[in-house]
């Protein structure tokens, strides 16, 4: 403890740093020089005021920017703790997603090669579980330097949000409407999977029914299930509603519409096995696009937002903190399958 008082102290020679900067950078020194290691503890706010004399609200701005750095934490009643030995970092970020889908992977692979070698990241998954998103929220909250949240929709979220300053939240994936202060780079479904819908009206009438793969209380965004209700009524289709696909229950002259990778898997399986042909016997449409889906069964027509283009956008607010709020166009790309 004495040490790293010391280290403290000798900042004091240095001519033009302030209180709050001897603080920073003698502990940033104690630290590289092995004297404070992951899991040590720093002197309290209380033991720090009794030996440099500094003021209390002084060395909390201190502590909070190790903090908002990722190089310290805070644990309630225990204090204060090293967390990282990078001193380099000029930022830590939490990054809080729906789950490690293919398309999210890629988002996050963007975020991080963006965002540089001196910015710390850590990565959550809520699986739009409320009770799991809530736990994190209140496990990261105050922790770091910068919040990306893919939020889960509701009133009670929207509430919860707002307790994270609009300098250093942004929305990303889901839109959630927080406030006119906060940032987001988010896609739109429902109006989104309409239009995409209505270009592929005359495809779509080679077939006698629609079949939407829409499964409840998941993170499938309702606005498509909506888009699609009301596009087979205005263009009076044959339509269904299907919780997931099962097994052997292919039919020919029928198109499907997955959002989910593993109706889609079973859908292509079952192709095979019974030797339809896509695009003729069977139509494919699927949300989100991957590498796999541009090469597999001679391509898969899909409907996607760039979550590459997401994720550098994402990065560069987290970097220069310049207010965006932008809602990101759907792509339609037809292969193969339709």
């Amino acid at each position: 403890m004495e040490t790293v008082i010391a280290k403290i102290r000798e900042m004091e020679d240095f001519y033009g740093l302030s209180k709050h900067e001897q603080l920073v950078q003698g502990i940033s020194n104690a630290i590289d020089e092995g004297i404070l290691v992951k899991g040590n503890s720093l002197p309290s706010v209380n033991n720090m005021v009794d030996n440099l004399g500094f003021a209390r609200k002084t060395i909390v701005k201190a502590y909070h920017e190790l903090k908002e750095r990722g190089i310290i934490q805070s644990r309630k009643r225990l204090g204060y703790f090293v967390t990282n030995d990078d001193t380099q970092q000029v930022l830590s970020v939490a990054l809080v997603l729906y789950a490690f889908h293919t398309f999210q992977e890629i988002f996050y692979n963007t975020f991080r090669e963006s965002l540089g070698e001196h910015v710390h990241l850590d990565v959550f998954f809520h699986h739009n579980n409320p009770t799991i998103y809530q736990t994190i929220l209140d496990s990261i909250e105050g922790q770091y330097g910068m919040y990306v949240i893919a939020p889960v929709h509701g009133s009670s979220s929207r509430e919860r949000l707002r307790k994270f300053s609009p300098k250093k939240l942004l929305l990303v994936d889901r839109y959630e409407n927080v406030g006119a202060d906060y940032a987001h780079i988010c896609q739109e479904f429902r109006q989104a999977a309409y239009t995409v819908f209505t270009e592929l009206a005359s495809a779509f009438r080679q077939y006698e029914e629609l079949v939407l793969f829409y499964k409840e209380g998941t993170d499938y965004p309702q606005g498509i299930k909506t888009a699609f209700d009301q596009f087979c009524l205005k263009h009076d289709f044959a339509a269904r509603t299907v919780g997931q696909y099962k097994p052997g229950s292919l039919r020919r002259n029928t198109a499907y519409i997955t959002i989910g990778d593993i109706d889609l898997w079973g859908l292509l399986k079952d192709c095979r096995e019974e030797g339809f042909e896509l695009g003729k016997d069977v139509g494919i449409l699927s949300a989100n696009d991957t590498p796999v889906k541009e090469i597999i069964s001679g391509g898969i027509s899909t409907f996607y937002v760039d979550f590459e283009d997401m994720a550098q956008r994402a990065a560069q607010y987290v970097l220069d903190r310049e207010l965006v709020q932008e809602i990101l166009p759907t792509r339609l790309i037809r292969r193969a399958s339709l």
